[in-house]
Parts: C-alpha cells; structure tokens; sequence
C-alpha cells in the first residue's frame, strides 16, 4: 500500500528536523519503512554537504582534500543507491503502470533527494541570515535567498504529493532508469582497470 499524504508529509517534515538534529547530535537513523528511506538518503546529503565544505578549504594541504573527494565519492554512492531504493519500494507497492499512463520526467526518489537539499540549503541559509557577526546587508540577502528556498521547497513538496497521488490513482507513473555509476566501478571505470596513462 502505497503512503497516505499524511504520511508523505510527515516525510518532508523529517527532512527538516533531522537537518535540526545532526547539527547537535551525530547522524543516526532511527526509522523504518518509507521514513528510514527517507532518513537514510538525508543522511547521505547531509554527510555530503558537510564534506564538501570541508573541501574547499585550502588551509589543510593535499592529503585532506585527497581524502574529502574520497568521502564525497562513497557518499555520493550510498545516495544514489537510496534513491534506487526509494523507488523499489514505491514501484513494489504500485507494480506495472498500465500501457499508456502518462509518465513523470523524474522519479519520486529524485524528488525526495532534491527535497532533502533543500531542506539543508534552507537550514544553512537561515544561519547566515541570523548570522550576529554578518553585516545586516549580508543578512538580509541571505534572508531574501531564504524566502525562495523555503518557496521552492513547498512548491516541488506539492508537486511530489500531486504525483504520488497520481501515482496511487494510476493517471500518473514514473519509470526508474536505475543508475549506472561508472566511477566507481572497477570493471567499468578505464583509470581502475587500466591504470594510469
């Protein structure tokens, strides 16, 4: 059975608390079913947005930015993999669209991982905009920014709920176009299995 809209909400809204959360607890998932795939993909992004931070800094040396594209290379990977599963689950509960059902451009494992960076780009924004030692003209920028993160996110979250209830109606299908990750793979990736040229 597919989710209730009550349920798909209480998805969005998890986005946002556990954003809230691991900013003072470490990252642990603490659900099942649809919400610990939910949980799970946030996570993957909100390891990812942490790491790119860390990234960019140029005062840590080489090995440091070395073993940050590492980490960002295996988190990529699991939220990927998240999304896949995301839409396994969802496809497990619906099965075969009918011949001819009108079909999404994207998947609602996609929507729900753009969902879910939205959901930490609106709480990064929100500290800069209430950031003390920022010029107000800073802050007011980031709080004018904020307001379209906050717009945008309400906007694809009705547009994810629309499509599920298509997708519970039959009027509305989605197909998954599981991903190919090349990178990673050793049998796939030409710097893997040939080394270096």
């Amino acid at each position: 059975m597919l989710p209730t809209d009550h349920e798909l909400q209480a998805a969005l809204a998890l986005q946002e608390a556990r954003t809230a959360d691991w900013h003072a607890l470490p990252a642990e998932p603490s659900h099942s079913g649809l919400l610990g795939l939910v949980e799970e993909n946030h996570r993957c992004n909100f390891e990812l947005w942490h790491e790119e931070d860390r990234a960019r800094r140029d005062d840590l040396g080489h090995e440091h930015v070395y073993r940050a594209k590492r980490s960002i290379d295996g988190w990529n990977q699991r939220r990927n993999d998240c999304i896949e599963r995301l839409d396994r689950w969802i496809l497990e509960r619906v099965g075969a669209f009918a011949e001819g059902t009108p079909m999404n451009s994207e998947t609602p494992g996609m929507i729900l991982d753009r969902l879910s960076i939205l959901a930490l780009k609106a709480y990064h924004m929100r500290e800069e905009a209430e950031r003390a030692d920022a010029p107000e003209e800073h802050r007011a920028a980031c709080r004018g920014r904020l307001a379209v993160i906050l717009r945008q996110r309400e906007d694809l979250g009705d547009a994810f709920v629309e499509l599920m209830r298509g997708v519970a109606r039959g009027t509305r299908g989605f197909r998954a176009y599981f991903q190919f990750k090349m990178y990673n793979d050793p049998a796939l990736n030409p710097q893997l299995y040939r080394g270096g040229d």
